[in-house]
């Protein structure tokens, strides 16, 4: 029997215990062990790793405390744009989406783009029109309002910075997802809001295969979380890929060079959550905090945020 695996992830960034609430803490950690469980089960009932990936980070973008599809945060001009991606190991296929609005599961889009056109990246109006003629679920601009998000936006916004979602200890961002399959096909998937007060059509890693989305049979499938355009100039989650595959490292090794050392010594933070062909499972972080879970036939399914579990 094929050895299955599932590693979710919400985000990576400056999220400490002191700043949580026992309750708000819970509730991540619930959802986090829910989405795992309803995604594992998939897995078990031979979904392929593709359509798993796909449906988790669904759940993922409805969950409104994350900042992807329901609760993203807002661009400067007061509206939600949304990046996203997906491939598949078995063969190499992808889909992205950059800078789209009122699409309520972009991560959806990705896939459509991957398996009903001849593109990799759509982005902006065309990429609109494209969910429009492929039936994709669209949602008005309040479906994804929250109070928070919104909030964040007004103490930045006559400014000209930009402000990750887990700056300041706020509840953090990109979420994704990475599955190994019954036939032994990998897959990962990432979709984000990108960053509050985002201007001039700004993205940022997560729909850039090989950056923030990378699969390969032959190694490993990758998700990347935190500071995208750190993640873009190291190539995150090729680089895994390469490490593997050119220095025979095992999946932790990779993960931990690229993360610990390369990402780390140009300023990059965040992290990454990784399956390998044999379906280990990594989660690697240089952030305080990272909200993620895993579950695989060797790993009983777990939840944790701080680095120190």
């Amino acid at each position: 029997m094929q050895k299955l695996s599932l590693a979710i992830h919400g985000g990576a960034g400056t999220i400490e215990k002191s700043t949580m609430t026992a309750q708000k803490e819970k509730l991540y950690k619930d959802e986090l062990e829910r989405i795992l469980k309803a995604g594992y089960q998939l897995l078990n009932d031979h979904a392929s790793a593709i359509d798993v990936v796909d449906q988790t980070v669904q759940m993922l973008e409805d969950f409104p405390l994350f900042n992807a599809g329901k609760g993203s945060v807002f661009t400067h001009d007061k509206t939600h744009e949304f990046d996203a991606s997906i491939m598949c190991g078995k063969n190499l296929k992808a889909g992205a989406v950059a800078a789209v609005k009122n699409i309520k599961n972009p991560i959806a889009l990705a896939k459509a783009v991957m398996e009903s056109s001849d593109y990799v990246l759509l982005s902006g109006a065309g990429a609109l029109e494209f969910a429009q003629l492929r039936g994709i679920a669209l949602a008005d601009t309040p479906y994804f309002y929250t109070q928070e998000r919104y909030d964040q936006l007004m103490k930045i916004i006559e400014s000209s910075s930009t402000q990750l979602d887990h700056a300041g200890g706020k509840p953090i961002g990109t979420v994704g997802a990475v599955a190994r399959d019954y036939q032994g096909n990998l897959a990962a998937a990432t979709s984000t809001g990108g960053m509050t007060n985002k201007r001039f059509g700004r993205v940022g890693d997560t729909p850039i295969i090989g950056a923030g989305t990378y699969a390969n049979n032959l190694t490993c499938a990758v998700s990347s979380t935190g500071h995208g355009e750190y993640f873009i100039r190291a190539v995150v989650a090729y680089d895994i890929s390469c490490l593997m595959a050119y220095k025979n490292m095992t999946l932790y090794q990779a993960c931990e060079k690229v993360v610990m050392d390369k990402l780390a010594k140009v300023g990059g933070e965040g992290g990454v959550i990784a399956t390998d062909n044999e379906g280990n499972i990594a989660l690697v972080f240089n952030s305080p905090g990272m909200y993620r879970g895993g579950v695989s036939k060797d790993l009983p399914l777990f939840s944790a945020i701080y680095k120190e579990e």
